[in-house]
């Protein structure tokens, strides 16, 4: 006998034998008691509770298990989850449990829709009673999440999910949910059973709690089954666990999720083919965990494939397009970006609002690049025009901008009147923006690389040092100190920059600093101290690609990611500085063993052939050299080294040659007006011509210029 005490009145069920069947599994839908999904919240007043009791009462055919089903739903709904748990925990459910399985199973099999093929089956607990019970489990577990136990929550979800996958091994069948609850009970479980872990705090069993909701087909409806992908996801990606695929998940190819970012990434690809084709709304949070995941990973064109799939109402064009933008710049390609660019910032967009982000990238990519600089001062300058209206804090950034490209307008400039105007707007415009964001590093980075290039090496000191004072172990910065102080001629105290630099850099800024090293010591004439330097770099170097190879089980004909292309093209660049200091030495065979190696890197290399050119003329083989440097400029028209040597050559064959000798110098300095020896020759070009005046004027250029000269390019 029963005795349940409810609102102040004692009411007694005899405990009849446990019929499977009894009035408790009637639906009690009515006065607000309605166990459907989600409707848990106490919607009924005292008399609907007084209605309720009533009808228990009455089902005077009520097994035990039943009763309590009821009552504990009752007090649940009421928020007594203390009272709730208690009448709960007099559930046997383990004895219960294999009836439930044997029930689930027997009146599923050849199920019909609408059927009432489970009420006819002798013997077998109907799916109305399993229901009723399943719901009591859940409640059960639900009273646990409210008090705080979590963890013994999730072990009562568990007894859900591990019961109806017992009896329905391949996945829940249709039909299933018309006629009773069971179906909607096992999803809430589905749903819970997951989130009780996170809060318990064990991701790990939490994401073994969202894989069993997915490998299986659950009849879980679109939108909540997406919302799982969705939760895993953001579980494997921020998460911080590397949860395994167990064996029987495993997909032996190339395509199995070998971490947790890839089976996120993987979730996050499904949901977006779903929102593509319609299956479920647009999810904006889909797509900002998707962008996280392919940009942690470098898959940024993916991720351009991605943005290009979705449909045009949820960005608008300008968006599209600088979205896309971002993706092809993070991924190298910025020559398509800055189409893209231009497409967002053209005329189609003119009766728009013109999109500001749009016109800063596209600024601050030609920035990056000389030829694009005209371009990009006109993108600056709309930056500025449109950030006095409506996004002043980026002022600045549009004079850095603008700056940076004036400097690499004067660098590619013809006439000399232009690259003046130029380089003294380039000036005034880093200023500005030096003076209004006095604590912007990139600005008075930028602000001290320009004066550098100018000459204006006290200024150029000024800058670094500043930067230096506001940030800590900038490489960049280091390397552009270090080669300032050697254009005042302070080698020595360039090479000890470097060495502190060093001290504090790893990775490819170690490497770089080692090539400056080296450099450092020829211009000290110390030939043997550097080619020891070269040695260390070079093995630096291949001990890092056999790591690679290693590592990533790939061979060296495979495509090398960005860090792996700058360590070749560095790696050629020691063998070529080697083959200059043999030369200079007259170690001929070395030189040419060190050309042939650099060449083997990059066969079509301008400087490889200038330097092989070098060879062949300090063999007094001139046709030859001749021919070599030709090579060189057919690769790039512009390379200076060559255009001087070229010059030289003819100088050597006579007067007759001088006219073409001096046409090659003066294309050298409208290139270089700063290169000391395009000046030096110029002078013996006049001095053989017999201008005297005018060579003495050249000599004293090349000689003040060497002495502002580093020992190696401003960038």
């Amino acid at each position: 006998m029963l005795c349940a005490c409810s609102s102040g009145e004692q009411f007694i069920f005899e405990e009849p034998p446990h019929s499977p069947e009894s009035l408790a599994t009637r639906d009690f839908s009515a006065s607000g008691l309605s166990s459907r999904t989600g409707e848990w919240e106490p919607k009924f007043d005292e008399t609907q509770v007084e209605e309720a009791e009533s009808i228990l009462k009455e089902a005077l055919s009520l097994n035990y298990e039943e009763a309590r089903a009821l009552l504990g739903r009752l007090e649940y709904q009421r928020g007594n989850f203390d009272a709730a748990l208690q009448v709960f925990q007099g559930i046997d459910i383990k004895g219960l449990a294999p009836r439930m399985i044997k029930a689930i199973a027997e009146r599923t099999k050849q199920r019909k829709p609408r059927s009432k093929a489970d009420i006819m089956v002798p013997n077998v607990m109907s799916l109305r009673s399993v229901s009723l019970l399943l719901e009591a489990i859940l409640l059960k577990a639900r009273s646990l999440e409210e008090l705080g136990q979590c963890i013994e929550a999730a072990k009562e979800c568990r007894i859900i999910l591990d019961t109806v996958e017992s009896a329905l091994p391949n996945g829940m069948p249709e039909g299933i949910g018309e006629d009773c609850k069971l179906q909607e009970m096992f999803h809430k479980a589905l749903e819970l059973f997951p989130s009780l872990w996170i809060k318990a705090g064990f991701l790990d069993e939490a994401v073994t709690a969202y894989r069993r909701a997915l490998v299986k087909p659950w009849n879980l409806e679109p939108r909540r089954l997406a919302a799982v992908q969705k939760d895993l996801a953001m579980i494997l990606l921020y998460g911080g666990v590397e949860v395994s695929l167990p064996s029987q998940l495993l997909v032996w190819s190339k395509t199995s999720p070998k971490s947790s970012v890839e089976e996120a990434i993987l979730m996050l690809l499904i949901l977006m083919s779903k929102v593509a084709i319609r299956e479920i709304d647009w999810d904006a949070e889909i797509m900002d965990h998707l962008t996280f995941a392919l940009s942690v990973t470098g898959m940024f064109e993916l991720l351009a494939d991605h943005v290009e799939q979705i449909l045009p109402v949820i960005y608008s064009r300008a968006e599209r397009w600088y979205f896309l933008a971002l993706c092809y710049s993070a991924a190298g390609h910025d020559e398509v970006a800055l189409n893209l660019l231009r497409k967002a910032c053209g005329s189609s967009e003119a009766n728009h609002r013109p999109h500001f982000p749009s016109f800063l990238f596209g600024a601050k990519l030609c920035s990056l690049d000389p030829h694009h600089a005209h371009e990009g001062i006109n993108f600056s300058r709309e930056v500025i025009d449109l950030a006095k209206h409506q996004n002043e804090h980026f002022l600045s950034q549009g004079h850095k901008f603008l700056g940076i490209c004036y400097g690499a307008a004067a660098r590619i400039s013809v006439l000399d009147s232009e690259r003046s105007i130029f380089q003294r707007e380039s000036l005034d415009s880093l200023n500005y923006a030096a003076v209004s964001e006095n604590d912007d590093l990139e600005v008075i980075f930028s602000l001290g690389l320009e004066n550098a290039i100018q000459r204006n090496l006290d200024a150029a000191y000024n800058n670094i040092m500043m930067s230096s004072d506001m940030t800590v172990g900038s490489s960049r910065g280091w390397q552009l100190l270090a080669l300032i102080v050697s254009a005042q001629q302070r080698f020595k105290d360039a090479e000890t920059i470097v060495d502190c630099a060093l001290d504090e850099s790893g990775g490819m800024d170690q490497l770089e600093l080692l090539r400056l090293k080296a450099v450092l010591q020829i211009a000290q004439r110390q030939p043997k101290q550097a080619i020891e330097t070269y040695k260390i770099l070079l093995a630096l170097i291949q001990a890092k690609k056999e790591l690679l190879i290693q590592d990533n089980n790939i061979d060296q004909g495979q495509t090398f990611s960005h860090e792996a292309l700058t360590e070749r093209k560095l790696e050629m660049e020691a063998w070529q500085d080697l083959a200059t200091i043999y030369t200079d030495v007259d170690s001929l065979l070395d030189a040419k063993t060190c050309v042939d190696k650099a060449q083997l890197i990059e066969f079509f290399s301008p400087r490889s052939w200038h330097i092989t050119g070098m060879l062949l003329e300090a063999q007094s083989l001139y046709k030859e050299a001749f021919v070599s440097f030709s090579v060189s400029l057919s690769i790039e028209p512009d390379y200076i080294p060559s255009i001087i040597s070229t010059a030289e050559l003819l100088m050597k064959l006579g007067m007759q040659s001088l006219p073409i000798a001096r046409s090659f110098l003066m294309n050298a300095l409208r290139l270089e007006p700063t290169n000391h020896d395009a000046w030096f020759n110029l002078g013996l070009v006049s001095k053989m011509e017999g201008s005297l005046q005018q060579a003495a004027e050249f000599f004293q250029a090349a000689y003040e210029l060497k002495l502002s000269a580093p020992v190696q390019e401003f960038k």
